[in-house]
């Protein structure tokens, strides 16, 4: 088990939560109090992780949200994540970047995501196989979190392309599990929105823990997610929720309530087992 996925464990059993709390700060949807600020969408951020952090185990900054606004967007980010680091150590941190190329370039990626700007975790997809993917598969102290069945409506057209006889996004889960996790460091991204396949993804991968967005907005259901994907130690999954707390009126109160959600449906599924 990597340290990262260590760090998870340890933070989910400190917290009684599986909350991950999706950072996607769009500036047209901020409070007009924190545009004044020189840099708005770390201002935001900061506050955001201040009221919500007793709840979360994780946070995921979308990369798209800071790339947006040039090299201004790349200093928030940049200072989100310091301050994570600086603040709340003990909390995951995943670039939502969903990167990958040949190994070349994602050495690039690895330095930027990794070590330049400190994240534990990245999200990748997995067109261009383990070799393109080594970089960050061989970083044995960060996670590389494998785009596997996403939540999209559109998420079909491919994922659900038969290949051997199985779906694109069971045979990416089988490889993932049996070949590209050696360290012990990689997790998929299972989306809300598709339980049954993520109760198939929890067979294929018993141990491998989820990153599942798709609750709230995108309208993924709490219970069936947990119910699908929970893991033999009640944990294995860090369930995202971005929209939904970011702009709730108390955003405290909607991590809180997730947390509860999520905590209910996980003793009916012990109290089942």
């Amino acid at each position: 088990m990597s340290d990262v996925i260590s760090k998870f464990e340890r933070r989910a059993e400190a917290v009684t939560s599986l909350v991950c709390v999706g950072l996607d700060p769009e500036i047209e949807r901020i409070p007009e109090r924190f545009l004044g600020d020189a840099l708005p969408l770390f201002a935001f951020c900061r506050w955001i992780i201040e009221q919500t952090h007793s709840y979360a185990v994780a946070y995921k900054p979308n990369m798209a949200f800071f790339e947006a606004r040039g090299a201004l967007g790349f200093e928030e980010l940049a200072r989100t994540a310091e301050y994570l680091r600086n603040e709340h150590p003990e909390i995951v941190t995943v670039c939502d970047a969903k990167r990958a190329d040949i190994g070349n370039t994602n050495r690039g990626y690895v330095t930027s995501i990794f070590d330049a700007m400190g994240f534990d975790a990245v999200t990748l997809h997995p067109y261009l196989g383990r070799e393109a993917l080594a970089p960050f598969l061989e970083r044995k102290d960060k996670a590389s979190i494998i785009l596997c069945r996403t939540s999209n409506t559109g998420a079909g057209e491919f994922q659900d392309l038969v290949c051997e006889g199985k779906p694109l996004w069971e045979r990416v889960a089988a490889r993932v599990s049996a070949e590209w996790n050696a360290n012990g460091n990689c997790m998929l991204v299972v989306g809300a929105t598709y339980p049954s396949e993520m109760r198939r993804i929890r067979e294929v991968a018993p141990r491998m823990p989820f990153l599942v967005p798709g609750v709230g907005a995108q309208g993924g259901d709490v219970a069936a997610v947990v119910t699908a994907g929970l893991d033999a130690k009640g944990k294995g999954l860090l369930i995202s929720s971005s929209r939904g707390i970011l702009f709730a009126d108390d955003p405290a109160a909607a991590a809180r309530l997730l947390r509860d959600e999520i905590n209910v449906a996980r003793e009916t599924v012990h109290a089942a087992r």
